[in-house]
C-alpha cells in the first residue's frame, strides 16, 4: 500500500492486515509522486513478477482474474481496466480498438471533446519493465506521462472493459450513492447484519425498540441503539455504537461510530464523523460534512454543502452557512461584551469583516460618513481595507483616520458628527 497523506492513520486501521487476512506492506511518500511515482517508490516489492495496480478511492466488484487472464493471452505490457458510465466528464477517457489495443486517452474533458463513454477505472496490470518509463523521486503520472511514451514507442498497452460495479468515491456525492448502492444491492458487497425486513439490516448486539420507524433499504451497526419515537429512512447507515434517541429524523444519512443522535435532531443527506454529539433538535442539511469529535449544540442548524472540520464546536442554536475550519466554533452570537471578538484570520477574518460592514451599511442612509481607524498591525490594516471596500460598494463615504490610537479616534468620531450636523 503506497501511502503519504495522513499516512498513520492508515497504517494503524489496517495494520499488517492480518485480521482481513492479508499480508500488507507500506511503500511510504515524503512527497506527492503521482500515480506512478507513487508506484515506482514501492518498485523493490513489484520487480519479480505482473502485478496489480488499484487506486483506494473507489468502490468496485469486478472480476479482476478475468482482467488477468485478458493481460496475459495479449501479451501486455500495461492492462487498463475500463468501465463504461453515463458522465465521463469527472474520468480520464480510453479508445481501444477491436483487439483491444488503446488507441487515445484524454483526461478529464469536456462535453465537446467527449468522443467514448469508457473511462479509466485507475485498475492496471502491469508488467515490471514498466518501470524503466518512471524517473524515481518525481512526480509521474501514469496516463498523462508513462502511458503516452508506451504508446508512442508501439509498446503493448491494452484497455480491458469490465463488467459490473464501479463507483468513484472521491466526492460527497459519490461516497453517499456509493453507500446507497450497497444497500439497493447494486454492487456484490457483504452486508455484515440480519436482514430482519425487506431492506433493513440490522448488526449483532444493536437494540432497536419496537416503536421505532424504519423504512428502508438502510443499515444499523453493531450494538447500536434506537430509542422509540426515531425515524430513520432509506439509504441510512448508522454505525456501531451509535445511539439515535427519540423524535430523531434520519434519511440518506451516513452516520460513523459512536454518534450520539440527540432527540429530535434531523439529519438528511449529511455525514457525521465518529465520536460526534449531535445535540436535542440540532438540524444538519443536505451535503454537510461533520467532521470527527464534534459537538453540534441544541436547536443548531448547519446548512447544506458546509464543511465542518473536526475538534469544532457548534454553539447551541446557532445558525452555521460557511464551513468550519480553522476556528473553534460555529457561533450563535456574533456580538458579545466586547463588540465583535475572536483570533485573527482564525475567527475574525477580512470575509467576515466584509460581511459585517455590508449589513452596517444597510442601516445607513446612502451619502453617510463612516468614519474608520485602526491600530498598527498589519492584522488590523487587513480587516480595515476590508471594512472600507465594503462600505464605499454600499454608496457609504468613508473617513480614514489610519494608524492613531482608540481615543484619538473616538474623539475624531464625536467631531465628525457634529460638524455632520
Amino acid at each position: 500500500m503506497t501511502v503519504q497523506f495522513l499516512a498513520s492513520l492508515v497504517k494503524n486501521y489496517f495494520g499488517d492486515g492480518e485480521e482481513l487476512g492479508m499480508e500488507l506492506s507500506y511503500a511510504n511518500e515524503e512527497k506527492p509522486l503521482g500515480t506512478a511515482g507513487s508506484v515506482k517508490n514501492a518498485e523493490e516489492a513489484l520487480k519479480d513478477d505482473a502485478f496489480l495496480v488499484i487506486s483506494g478511492d473507489a468502490l468496485t466488484d469486478f472480476d479482476l482474474t478475468e482482467l488477468i487472464n485478458f493481460h496475459k493471452e495479449k501479451g501486455a505490457l500495461v492492462t487498463v481496466c475500463l468501465t463504461r458510465v453515463p458522465n465521463p466528464l469527472e474520468f480520464g477517457i480510453t479508445i481501444v480498438d477491436e483487439e483491444g489495443k488503446v488507441e487515445r486517452f484524454l483526461e478529464k474533458p469536456t462535453w465537446g471533446q467527449v468522443f467514448s463513454d469508457t473511462v479509466n477505472t485507475g485498475i492496471y496490470v502491469m508488467e515490471p519493465e514498466v518501470f524503466d518509463y518512471v524517473d524515481p523521486d518525481v512526480p509521474v503520472d501514469w496516463s498523462g506521462d508513462v502511458f503516452p511514451q508506451l504508446m508512442k514507442e508501439g509498446k503493448p498497452v491494452y484497455g480491458y472493459v469490465a463488467e459490473g460495479y464501479w463507483e468513484d468515491v472521491g466526492t460527497h456525492e459519490s461516497y453517499v450513492k456509493a453507500q446507497a448502492d450497497v444497500l439497493e444491492g447494486k454492487v456484490d458487497v457483504d452486508i455484515d447484519g440480519f436482514e430482519i425486513s425487506s431492506g433493513v439490516w440490522v448488526a449483532e448486539g444493536a437494540e432497536v425498540h419496537p416503536d421505532a420507524v424504519l423504512r428502508g433499504p438502510l443499515y444499523i451497526g453493531d450494538y447500536a441503539k434506537v430509542e422509540a419515537g426515531a425515524e430513520i429512512r432509506e439509504h441510512t447507515v448508522v454505525g456501531s455504537n451509535v445511539v439515535v434517541k427519540s423524535g430523531a429524523f434520519l434519511h440518506k444519512a451516513v452516520v460513523h461510530d459512536n454518534v450520539y443522535v440527540g432527540p429530535h435532531s434531523n439529519l438528511r443527506g449529511c455525514v457525521v464523523g465518529k465520536n460526534t454529539d449531535i445535540m436535542r433538535a440540532a438540524r444538519i442539511e443536505d451535503g454537510a460534512v461533520i467532521g470527527d469529535e464534534c459537538l453540534v449544540g441544541e436547536e443548531s442548524i448547519v446548512q447544506g454543502n458546509v464543511r465542518v472540520y473536526p475538534f469544532k464546536t457548534i454553539e447551541a442554536g446557532a445558525f452555521v452557512n460557511t464551513s468550519v475550519i480553522w476556528e473553534s466554533r460555529g457561533q450563535a452570537h456574533l456580538f458579545g461584551a466586547r463588540g465583535v471578538s475572536g483570533i485573527l484570520n482564525v475567527e475574525i477574518t477580512p470575509e467576515l469583516a466584509v460581511r459585517l460592514a455590508g449589513a452596517y451599511a444597510t442601516t445607513l442612509k446612502k451619502g453617510s460618513t463612516v468614519t474608520t481607524a485602526r491600530d498598527h498591525s498589519r492584522g488590523a490594516r487587513a480587516l480595515k481595507r476590508a471594512v472600507i471596500s465594503a462600505l464605499q460598494a454600499s454608496a457609504i463615504d468613508v473617513r480614514d483616520l489610519e494608524n492613531v490610537p482608540l481615543p484619538v479616534a473616538r474623539q475624531q468620531t464625536a467631531r465628525g458628527v457634529r460638524a455632520a450636523s
